[in-house]
């Protein structure tokens, strides 16, 4: 199961901590484990370590409405995404 490391801008940090939209449309695909991180040099730079039992399947649903719709709630700017995958 590979470790994913993903990281981007957001219009609130606060918010994006404090939303519960992560766990609900990631782990019905199978990723667990999902930890949040800040950059404490740039407030609205956060990032996530997680893991995914199928990448496939999350790169499916990174293309989908809902997926947009989760970042749009979160304030997560997706021009800005950068996923990272443990090699």
């Amino acid at each position: 199961m590979p470790t994913i490391m993903a990281y981007h801008n957001v219009k609130d940090t606060k918010h994006w901590l404090a939303s519960p939209i992560r766990k609900q449309v990631f782990e019905p695909i199978g990723v667990t484990n999902i930890r949040t991180f800040i950059d404490p040099q740039t407030s609205n730079r956060v990032g996530l370590v997680m893991d995914v039992a199928d990448m496939e399947k999350l790169m499916a649903f990174m293309q989908t409405k809902a997926a947009a719709d989760a970042m749009e709630h979160d304030g997560v700017l997706p021009e800005s995404l950068v996923l990272l995958v443990q090699s």
